[in-house]
């Protein structure tokens, strides 16, 4: 059979893995804040969201063992598609919170399984040069889908509001959009996803194996040295962006009588759906390029000062409250950018944490570890935001950056881990 060029499905099938999260994370805040929801609400129901990727871990095994991780990919797919016509269906309808909730949980788990089988079969579909080449393209297509979604998408529907006079109606007509396209991307990649003799060679394993090699991956995850110190930093140096992520969303679309910029879908999808993103993707490019020219020891506190001291343009934004599209999309532009520079340092730490034996499976526990640093603030920030306003609830934000300060103190880190080699 013809191999497919990587060029044909590397490109769609991260653009598949970003569409879906973007919607969960991002969209439904919105979504939920347009419907009427309270900031307590709209944080705490969809932070629970994140716990499909905190427990991602536990069911990757199966993945790997059940069927080849093709049609994992192929079946999460088309189980997207059935989750955003579900959502789609019920936005409009008289159960549209409990109908859509349930809908966003089924999208969670497939788009937290679809990642687990793409990443895997990304190794296997590829060689060893074609994963370093195409290591860059996954990325930008990861983060054209997040434009796409959070900008474009966002931006039509504030579009379609315009001429429906519904703002439920139009977000149905958008996740119908989604799931059509989803739809086509089973189709697509149902041909141009290759069929690698690996992908069908599973080692058949017994439940008591599949429990004995996970607590051996406990095990050793717990018995590296500084394991407390790194726990600490994988939880906490994320604080303020836990608490801020959801909150800061709010405050951009919120009206000006609760405190709030009262930017319409339009502005949003434009402010943070493609400026914010292209902030955020500049600085973690700078940020990798700066890490492996002198070390992740060398650049972690220009990365800790510029993950946080930026959280300051979001007191600046609540207390002037600035009208001019501009400034806001500038103020947005820098804290992103700042937040993209300073995040290379804790994916370099998760790296540098899973070296050693089990370390695709330790990675895997870390990364749970980083959606759980996402879903705990978030779960209260909404609460904590709606009893202080918006102008306290960013200095405390600005105060929870001393957290980062400290967990980042306490790490011990290899000088010479993240430089570039010498041939």
């Amino acid at each position: 059979m013809k191999r497919h060029s990587p060029w044909a499905w590397v490109p769609t099938l991260y653009f598949a893995e970003g569409v879906p999260y973007v919607a969960v994370m991002t969209i439904s805040v919105i979504i939920y804040k347009r419907l009427g929801l309270s900031n307590t609400d709209i944080t705490l129901y969809t932070s629970w969201l994140y716990l499909p990727w905190v427990i991602k871990p536990l069911w990757s095994p199966f993945v790997d063992m059940l069927r080849t991780k093709r049609w994992w990919i192929l079946t999460m797919q088309i189980l997207i598609a059935a989750a955003l016509a579900g959502i789609a269906f019920t936005i409009p309808g008289p159960f549209w919170l409990q109908g859509s909730l349930a809908f966003f949980w089924l999208m969670a788990f497939s788009s937290a399984t679809h990642d687990i089988a793409a990443d895997g079969f990304y190794m296997l579909g590829l060689n060893q040069h074609e994963q370093a080449y195409f290591v860059g393209i996954r990325s930008t297509f990861y983060r054209i889908a997040t434009i796409f979604s959070s900008g474009l998408l966002v931006g039509l529907a504030g579009a379609l509001q315009v001429l429906t006079r519904s703002i439920s109606f139009s977000w149905s007509l958008v996740f119908y959009l989604i799931a059509g396209l989803f739809i086509a991307l089973w189709l697509y990649h149902s041909w141009a996803l290759p069929r690698p003799a690996e992908d069908d060679e599973r080692v058949q394993k017994s439940a008591h194996d599949i429990l004995n090699e996970f607590w051996q991956t406990l095990v050793t995850f717990f018995h590296k040295p500084q394991v407390w110190v790194g726990i600490c930093f994988m939880l906490f140096y994320r604080m303020p962006e836990g608490l801020l992520a959801k909150v800061s969303a709010l405050f951009l679309v919120d009206s000006a009588k609760n405190g709030g910029l009262g930017l319409s879908d339009g502005e949003f999808g434009l402010v943070q759906g493609t400026v914010g993103v292209i902030g955020l993707t500049l600085g973690g490019i700078l940020g990798g390029i700066c890490a492996s020219r002198h070390g992740l020891k060398r650049w972690l506190w220009p990365m800790v000062m510029a993950i946080t001291i930026p959280d300051l343009v979001y007191v600046y934004l609540s207390y002037a409250l600035p009208a001019d599209l501009f400034i806001i999309n500038i103020c947005i532009f820098l804290e992103q950018f700042g937040y993209g520079f300073g995040f290379s340092a804790y994916m370099l730490y998760l790296i540098y944490y899973s070296q050693g034996e089990h370390k695709t499976a330790h990675y895997a526990l870390c990364t749970a570890f980083m959606a759980l640093s996402m879903m705990i603030p978030g779960l209260f920030a909404g609460a904590l935001q709606e009893s202080v306003g918006y102008q306290a609830f960013f200095l405390i934000v600005v105060g929870a950056c001393a957290l980062t300060y400290i967990v980042s103190a306490l790490l011990k880190i290899d000088p010479d881990f993240g430089k570039k080699k010498s041939a």
